[in-house]
C-alpha cells in the first residue's frame, strides 16, 4: 500500500471548525512536504482551485502549480501529483510547463485529472463552463493532446476543442512514456474517459466492499482497450487515538455543524430519510471527499486493519486528510505506517 495526502491548499478540510491549526501559506506547506516524505509518506495531491471551497470562496487558497514547482525544488523522493482541469489550461502549453516541473522534480510529477465542476469558479475566473458530457468531451481531446506532445515529435491534431499543429515540445518529461495520468468521476462518461485514456482511478470514500465494486467495473472497462492495468486510489479521513472512544469523541468533534452559523445553515439541504441518511449527510457535509465513509477512525490497530481490507480488494493507494495536519500525520505515521512499513529516511 501506498500513503498519500491531501496537500492543505486551502487551510484544512472541515467545513465546522472554523480554525484547524495550518494555514494555507507556502512555509507551512513546504514544512509539511519535507517532513511527510522523511516520515513514510509516498505522495501529495496538489489541489488545483482558484477558490476555498472549504473556507469559503472569501479565504486565501494556494495556487496548484506554482506550489507543485516549489515544492519539486525542496523535496527528494515523493510524488507530486497536481490537480489539472483542461477547462483552465490549453493542453499543449499545460504538457509543457508539466514536463519543466517533472525536470525539476526528476521525475516525481503526476497529474490528476479533474473536469471542472465549480460554474461559479468558472465564471469569477473567466473561463467558459460547459455541460457534464460537454466538459468530458472536452478532457476526451485534451488528453489526446496531452499523450500526443509529450510522445510524439512534430505532432498535430484537430479537434472540436483544439487544435495544434507541427508541435514542438523539448524536453519531454522523464517519467516515460508519460507521467501518470490519474482521474476520478462517478458517471459512465467519467468512467469510460479513465479507462481509456488514463493510468489510475481515483475514489471518494467508501466502505471497501463498495470500493471493490468499483474498482471490478473499472477493470471490466479497461480491458475492452487492451491496456495495462489501473491502478486504484481511494480519499479516506484518518482519525487515529489511543482508544476507540477518544477516535469517537474526536469524530463527534468535527462532525458539530452546531459550531459554524454557515456550517448549520448549509446543512439542513443534506438532512431527509433516515437516521441512517442523516448521519452520513453529516458526515459528507462536515468532511470533504466523503473522507469519512472509508472508517478510518479507531485505534492505530483498527485503523491498519480497515486499510488492509482496502488492499484486498485491489487499491494500491490511500489519499488522506487530517486536521491538524503535521501533527495527525505523525500520529498516523507512528501508529499505522511503521506498523506495515519500516521507515528508512531519518526522522
Amino acid at each position: 500500500m501506498r500513503y498519500g495526502y491531501w496537500l492543505p491548499v486551502f487551510g484544512g478540510w472541515l467545513r465546522n471548525v472554523a480554525n484547524e491549526n495550518m494555514e494555507a501559506s507556502w512555509p507551512y506547506v513546504k514544512k509539511l512536504a519535507q517532513r511527510s516524505e522523511r516520515i513514510g509518506f509516498d505522495l501529495t495531491l496538489i489541489a488545483e482551485l482558484n477558490l476555498n471551497d472549504i473556507k469559503g470562496v472569501e479565504a486565501p487558497s494556494l495556487d496548484a502549480w506554482s506550489t507543485a514547482a516549489a515544492l519539486a525544488a525542496v523535496t527528494e523522493r515523493m510524488e507530486l501529483m497536481v490537480a489539472v482541469r483542461p477547462t483552465f489550461h490549453l493542453p499543449a502549453l499545460l504538457a509543457k510547463q508539466a514536463a519543466n516541473i517533472d525536470h525539476i522534480s526528476g521525475g516525481r510529477l503526476t497529474l490528476n485529472v479533474v473536469s471542472s465542476w465549480w460554474a461559479d469558479e468558472a465564471k469569477k475566473y473567466g473561463v467558459r463552463f460547459e455541460q457534464h458530457d460537454d466538459r468530458y468531451a472536452r478532457t476526451s481531446e485534451w488528453l489526446d493532446v496531452l499523450h500526443g506532445v509529450w510522445e510524439q515529435d512534430h505532432f498535430s491534431f484537430a479537434g472540436k476543442y483544439y487544435r495544434v499543429e507541427d508541435n514542438v515540445l523539448k524536453p519531454k518529461p522523464v517519467a516515460q512514456p508519460h507521467p501518470t495520468l490519474y482521474a476520478g468521476g462517478e458517471s459512465p462518461a467519467a468512467k469510460n474517459l479513465i479507462a481509456e485514456k488514463c493510468d489510475a482511478y481515483l475514489m471518494h470514500g467508501d466502505p471497501p466492499e463498495r470500493v471493490g465494486e468499483k474498482i471490478a467495473d473499472l477493470r471490466e472497462r479497461r480491458a475492452r482497450h487492451k491496456l495495462p492495468p489501473l491502478k486504484f486510489g481511494v480519499a479516506g479521513y484518518a482519525i487515529v487515538r489511543e482508544t476507540e472512544q477518544e477516535a469517537q469523541d474526536e469524530l463527534g468533534r468535527i462532525t458539530d455543524y452546531k459550531q459554524s452559523a454557515a456550517g448549520y445553515a448549509n446543512y439542513q439541504q443534506w438532512l431527509s430519510g433516515t437516521q441512517l441518511e442523516q448521519r452520513v449527510s453529516l458526515e459528507d457535509y462536515s468532511v470533504s471527499n466523503r473522507g469519512l465513509r472509508s472508517g478510518l477512525v479507531g485505534t492505530a490497530e483498527q485503523v491498519a486493519e480497515r486499510i488492509a481490507k482496502f488492499e484486498a480488494v485491489g487499491v494500491d493507494l490511500v489519499l488522506l486528510q487530517f486536521s491538524p495536519q503535521l501533527e495527525e500525520m505523525e500520529r498516523f505515521a507512528d501508529g499505522v505506517i511503521r506498523r506495515s512499513t519500516p521507515i528508512t529516511a531519518s526522522a
